[in-house]
């Protein structure tokens, strides 16, 4: 759980937010959420909150606050302080019974506020982030500005006493827009054509063009990404690759297509169960199959698929909640009004998936070329019309079933529980820890099957004992027995054995059918079985081979594509029991729940949600607050610097109180209702407000009265992203690949990086163009990830990470002056400055303009012309491999020097 010291220590400045909020309580009483909360944060709700309620007194919820405590009477007494236990007990001046025992006293003007308060009638009121959403008014007009974000700011400018820089020079906005909205310096020609005529109206067109360049979705795909915890390979100590990079192309497409955020919400978090998905519909479920899998020998498989399932959790309520859940795994939150309970309800939403820590990863879509696509086509008319089946455009793993029916296989199964399911469609029940296997319950599921006239089970297998048996009943698992037959030994046969068992049945129509192997004696190997496939004989009569040896050509094919983990519900049949964890713990199970929403954020009551989707719907609904608030203040932090509400990931009472809470309701009602939810549409409002185009140039009394341009008196200034800073050098180098997707690329990095245990993978430096690629398509392994950018304070995205931090250290000037990469740029660079024509002073004149979009000062020319001269003396001549004779080149120098400058690596 996350505190931060704001909170108390800057009592003051907190206080003093109270004047400007609008949708608060009025001013003629005590507020609980702004004022008594935090206070009962600091000082009590560690004895008396989620975690402790010492005494039977809580003051998490209002209803515990005011009930009567293990003495039988209740510690407040509303419109009565003097009677009230809990004033009596702050007062006391014995330090046995004084409170709060742990910790300073509460001081004599805390405690005359808590008797206010109880005076007043004790009101609870909600958090200002878990109220209804309401469009505040605007501010009065000014004569700075007509656009409602600068009204918003302006206010709060004039109760601080500050006044609002002027507008920022054409050339700084130019290169502060290319890289906010597409995190790369903007085109030349596109900088040419507004500079030559700097009118509001071409700064509206040049935001358009940028908005609507294929490079948008690339730049804020990179910070999405940081949420999704997206990385290719699974973590933990192998660490193993994974390809999930289709994933990360639907986000940059999301983004470039503008999809509205609401529909980008219910496709990553529940695109599975839309009514007939589309595959790009699959794909964005991979948002939740980022989590981590443990293939390490001898891990317990229902550990890691629980740690998965709580990641979920954890992960949606902090992107799209602004809620720190992770301390509610194992009791109430400390601070805020979720209850232990409530985390386990929200869990069986994501309880019922289908993945479950499987060294294959399934479930997964298969994604093909075109060429594969050609030819499954081919095969599928051959098999259809020998068949007589009707024709299906959509080759999906519902149609390729249909085509190689009767035969069933694993990966084509409407659920399964404790198997592994392999790549080629098999499955073994050797998937689990042996340790505990007499809890192990090994079933494979196929819904609406016809039954009518099937006669004989086919099974294709391997075992290594007698202990193993095969029961398959109807409909769920404790469904009426077909049959049940031994699956005998197979040691000494080469390959698989195919067995026909006889069923019992008379049953007609479409059921389920349900499949069990069952270890008998809970042995290993005796009990294991490795199954191929499965096999309907209906009427005694058995497939030809002729479409048999077509099944197998398109099923080869279908295999064949690119598996991308995608999220997929277990069928009801196999349908999880959901309990809550006492104190987290997995493996001992409480009180069973149901999925729902927590009562804070569904007070009325008036929102039902069952499945995932129904979560998914409800967090972009107009009941839900929260959403549209967090998300704006995602994109105004990467904009400025820093967010409304400082503290991206809590939104709760332990969170940073908003900096302009009347201009987060306005955008937060905007953006979800006006502009439909349009990401373009929120940043360009953004971009063309006079508070985004302010110089960031400042004064003394500016910096003395807000350091960190918190109340935005300025334009912002801030250190670029790892991804940015390796961008604009490839960009401005000349040597940039602006392709769009496909598969991640290495490219170079200092040798002896990847060293990982049972992993002999290594890092196969990319040549030709792929190693110039943006680096948000830079392979991202956890245990390793890419060494320049983690000195530029990229995550490991083995979680969710809200905000990067920027940290100023000798380390980047050592990566960004020596990385072999970063000198390559160099190189180019310098030769770009040396074909240009004139002087030297002509050239330096050139690579200044070429990027920062403005005519450098005789000084700063000065300066390089200078460090040309000294580079030429031996003692500070580069050696490199790739080329010593360029490297040498005093152009490399001067390149390289001019890549390390402040301004170059920082957005101002």
């Amino acid at each position: 759980m996350r505190t931060y010291s704001m909170i108390g220590v800057c009592g003051v400045f907190m206080f003093a937010l109270i004047v400007f909020w609008g949708c608060g309580p009025q001013s003629d009483g005590i507020s609980y959420s702004e004022e008594i909360k935090p206070l009962l944060n600091q000082k009590c709700l560690r004895c008396h909150g989620g975690i402790r309620q010492q005494g039977g007194f809580s003051l998490l919820f209002e209803e515990e606050a005011f009930a009567p405590t293990e003495s039988g009477k209740a510690a407040i007494i509303r419109g009565n302080a003097n009677s009230s236990e809990l004033i009596r007990r702050v007062k006391e001046s014995d330090p046995e019974v004084r409170m709060p025992q742990e910790g300073e006293a509460l001081t004599m003007a805390e405690i005359e506020l808590l008797e206010k308060w109880i005076n007043q009638g004790a009101r609870w009121d909600e958090h200002w982030s878990y109220r209804e959403l309401k469009k505040p008014d605007l501010p009065p007009e000014t004569e700075w500005t007509t656009h409602p974000i600068d009204h918003f700011i302006y206010a709060i400018l004039k109760d601080n006493f500050l006044e609002p820089s002027g507008r920022a020079k054409p050339h700084v906005l130019v290169r502060r827009l290319g890289l906010d909205l597409i995190g790369l310096p903007t085109p030349q020609a596109w900088a040419e054509n507004y500079l030559k005529e700097p009118t509001s109206d071409n700064y509206e067109k040049l935001v358009d063009s940028l908005l609507a360049s294929p490079h948008f979705g690339e730049r804020w795909a990179a910070v999405w990404l940081d949420l999704a915890r997206y990385a290719d390979s699974q973590g933990y100590e192998k660490d193993q690759f994974r390809s999930i990079w289709k994933y990360r192309d639907w986000v940059i497409s999301a983004f470039n297509k503008d999809m509205s955020f609401d529909q980008f919400t219910v496709e990553q978090l529940a695109g599975d169960m839309l009514p007939d998905p589309t595959k790009d519909q699959l794909i964005a479920t991979a948002f939740h199959r980022n989590t981590m899998t443990n293939t390490e020998g001898g891990t317990e498989d229902e550990e890691y698929r629980s740690a998965a399932i709580i990641d979920r959790v954890n992960t949606t309520f902090e992107v799209w909640q602004g809620t720190t859940m992770s301390c509610v795994q194992c009791h109430s939150h400390p601070y805020d009004p979720f209850s232990h309970k409530e985390y386990y309800q929200i869990l069986d939403f994501f309880n019922q998936s289908q993945d479950a820590d499987l060294d294959s990863e399934f479930p997964f879509d298969y994604v093909h070329m075109d060429t594969t696509i050609s030819d499954l086509d081919e095969i599928a008319k051959w098999i259809q019309e020998k068949r007589e089946l009707p024709g299906d455009e959509a080759l999906d793993r519902h149609t390729i079933r249909e085509l190689v029916f009767p035969r069933l296989f694993a990966d084509l199964s409407d659920g399964f529980n404790d198997i592994l399911i392999r790549n080629n469609g098999g499955f073994s029940t050797w998937s689990y820890n042996a340790n505990n296997l007499k809890n192990k319950q090994f079933y494979l599921l196929f819904e609406d099957i016809d039954i009518t006239g099937l006669t004989q089970i086919g099974v294709k297998y391997s075992s290594n004992g007698d202990d193993a048996l095969l029961e398959v009943r109807l409909d769920d698992k404790d469904g009426r027995i077909l049959c049940s037959q031994p699956l005998s030994n197979t040691k000494g046969i080469k390959g698989s054995r195919y067995r026909y068992f006889d069923l019992d049945s008379t049953a007609t129509g479409a059921n389920n059918l349900l499949f069990q192997f069952v270890n008998t004696t809970n042995k290993l190997p005796d009990g294991m079985v490795a199954v191929e496939e499965l096999e309907l004989v209906y009427n005694g009569e058995r497939l030809p081979e002729a479409i048999r040896q077509k099944q197998d050509q398109i099923l080869d094919l279908y295999r064949s594509g690119i598996m991308i983990p995608v999220m997929r519900e277990r069928p009801m049949a196999l349908k999880r029991n959901t309990h809550i964890y006492d104190r987290g713990n997995y493996q001992t199970k409480g009180e069973p729940v149901d999925a729902g929403l927590p009562g804070i954020l569904n007070r009325d009551g008036s929102s039902n949600a069952h499945t995932r989707l129904d979560l998914a719907r409800w967090l972009v609904s107009d009941r839900n607050s929260l959403t549209p608030r967090v998300i704006v203040n995602r994109f105004w932090e990467q904009i400025f610097g820093y967010g409304i509400v400082r503290t991206l990931e809590d939104f709760g009472t332990q969170g940073i109180t908003p900096t302009h809470p009347k201009l987060l309701e306005y955008l937060a009602w905007q953006f979800s209702r006006d502009w439909n939810w349009s990401v373009k549409r929120l940043l360009k409002e953004i971009v063309l407000s006079e508070t985004y185009q302010q110089s960031s140039a400042t004064s003394r009394e500016k910096l003395e009265s807000d350091p960190n341009n918190y109340l935005l008196s300025r334009g912002p200034r801030i250190r670029l992203s790892a991804e940015q800073i390796r961008d604009q050098a490839l960009a401005v180098s000349g040597l940039l690949n602006t392709k769009i997707g496909g598969p991640s690329v290495m490219p170079p990095q200092p040798s002896g990086i990847w060293q990982v245990v049972y992993n002999n993978a290594t890092w196969e430096e990319a040549y030709g163009d792929d190693r110039y690629r943006r680096g948000i398509y830079t392979f991202w392994r956890r245990t390793t990830p890419y060494p320049s950018m983690v000195a530029f304070d990229s995550p490991s995205r083995e979680v969710c990470v809200s905000r990067r931090i920027r940290t100023n250290t000798p380390i980047q000037a050592l990566v960004t002056l020596n990385d072999p990469a970063y000198l390559e740029i160099a190189e180019h660079l310098g030769r770009w400055i040396s074909d240009q024509e004139g002087t030297l002073n002509d050239q330096f004149s050139a690579a200044l303009r070429h990027l920062f979009y403005h005519e450098p000062n005789p000084d700063e020319v000065a300066v390089l012309l200078d460090l040309y001269e000294s580079s030429q003396q031996p003692q500070v001549q580069l050696i490199s491999a790739a080329d010593k004779a360029d490297l040498q080149s005093p152009y490399t120098v001067v390149a390289n020097a001019i890549l390390n400058l402040d301004v170059f690596l920082t957005k101002s």
